[in-house]
């Protein structure tokens, strides 16, 4: 399916969900929604679908425009946070309604396999009252699944959903899309989950939609400071530095290699992601000292939060360590790892990647 979104507007009243927006989505492939709570992930889902009408603009599907049509008149899968299963029949003849309405060969074995990767094979038997929260909604998302629409909106569908398992129906979930011929939309607030989806990412901050393209290519190359604090988990570390020359200077003199010729302004923003700042030094790392204010693990990964010369940061180390609070502790940085934004947020340079990656 060619789904197109022509200078899409939302309003209710004085209050704006959606300011006006254009996006193309690729045939096929998984769309990404990142966004923060009430970036209007929901409201542009809702329009895709055609349970809300915009206020202004088109919806076009396979170069027909579908603007006001009702959702029942379209072929659209869904799965929202607040699941809806039919309560009245088992969990087998909720994912096998839709192979059923279209007359399909093989309705026994597809359920089957579906509900083994959705890990809800025990329960086939059962009603979904009969079900905790995250099995009902891995009902619906396979009923979903099971319908093969051309296209498939899935609205933080995990996120009722425990921590590990989360993680092991992501990789199903990718491998599912993947083998599938559904244009998918998947709205998250995670920017982890969004990497791990890839596919391709629009980021959504209050209403307006701030870059469309390849998942990496967004995370790598955030064209503002705005899509960076949105596509960062924890968040990118943003500090204040002035161009001199080829080099940024930060606070506390520290001088960080880096060339802008770019630059209307000499007054800069640098950025860091945690994962870019480390705890070994290196021939051409930049230290940066300091003294730890916190450190927490968190599953397999340390978060230290330590004040420093050029100022607050955080700092996020594979492994679990150990750190006292109020130790000293020197950070390294890789000078070609910093992102430089001009004095509007716009991206002025950023990490050199290897393709490979």
């Amino acid at each position: 399916m060619q789904l197109v979104l022509e200078r899409i507007e939302q309003k209710v009243a004085a209050q704006t969900y959606l300011y006006p927006l254009d996006l193309t989505l690729v045939p096929g492939a998984v769309t990404v929604l990142l966004g923060a709570t009430q970036a209007g992930k929901t409201t542009l889902m809702r329009l895709m679908a055609g349970l809300d009408k915009p206020t202004s603009g088109r919806v076009v599907v396979d170069n027909t425009d579908v603007t006001g049509v009702p959702v029942r008149d379209r072929n659209v899968a869904m799965v929202y946070q607040q699941f809806i299963n039919y309560p009245s029949m088992t969990v087998f003849d909720n994912i096998a309604s839709p192979l059923k309405l279209r007359r399909e060969a093989n309705i026994n074995s597809r359920v089957q396999a579906l509900a083994e990767k959705l890990h809800i094979e025990p329960f086939l038997n059962r009603l979904p009252a009969e079900l905790s929260g995250g099995q009902q909604q891995r009902v619906a998302l396979a009923r979903a699944l099971a319908k093969q629409a051309p296209l498939m909106l899935l609205d933080e569908p995990l996120v009722n959903l425990d921590y590990k398992l989360r993680e092991e129906l992501r990789d199903e979930l990718t491998q599912l899309f993947a083998a599938g011929s559904s244009t998918v939309v998947y709205a998250t607030t995670e920017p982890t989950e969004a990497l791990l989806l890839g596919g391709y990412t629009a980021v959504l901050d209050r209403g307006e939609l701030l870059q469309y393209g390849p998942t990496a290519e967004v995370f790598r190359h955030p064209k503002s400071i705005r899509v960076a604090r949105a596509f960062s988990d924890p968040p990118m570390n943003l500090l204040k530095g002035e161009l001199s020359g080829d080099a940024v200077l930060l606070a506390g003199g520290v001088r960080l290699p880096r060339s802008t010729s770019n630059a209307t302004s000499t007054n800069v923003t640098v950025g860091i992601r945690a994962s870019a700042l480390q705890i070994n030094a290196s021939a051409t790392t930049i230290a940066l000292p300091g003294k730890v204010e916190l450190a927490e693990i968190s599953g397999s990964d340390t978060f230290v939060h330590a004040e420093t010369a050029v100022g607050e940061v955080i700092a996020q180390f594979t492994g679990v360590h150990q750190f006292e609070l109020g130790a000293n502790i020197t950070l390294y940085l890789q000078p070609d790892q910093a992102y430089v934004f001009d004095a509007n947020g716009a991206l002025l340079s950023a990490p050199i990647f290897d393709s490979r990656q």
